[in-house]
């Protein structure tokens, strides 16, 4: 029997491969827009960043985001995106 294989992706903050699962996907939307995506199901172009702070920080700050969606990402979307990161770390 064959083992099933675990997806693994980058996170765009600290660079890291790891499991899909454990990963947050920041999609953006064939109309444009930037948003976390929970499920992993929003149609569009994923970036993938660990469930911390602290790569999200590090993604903004090396512009992580705007080279893999190949679009200007504005301050409002990190912030959205952080506060998005705290309620679903709350619940």
């Amino acid at each position: 029997m064959q083992k099933k294989k675990i997806p693994m992706r980058q996170c765009v903050g600290c660079r890291e491969m790891k499991p899909k699962r454990e990963l947050l996907r920041v999609v953006r939307s064939p109309q444009g827009e930037i948003a976390l995506d929970f499920r992993g199901k929003n149609p569009g172009r994923g970036a993938y960043v660990c469930s911390d702070a602290a790569c999200l920080a590090r993604a903004k700050k090396s512009r992580a985001l705007e080279r893999a969606f190949g679009v200007p990402v504005p301050d409002e979307v990190y912030d959205q995106l952080s506060q998005q990161l705290e309620e679903h770390a709350d619940g």
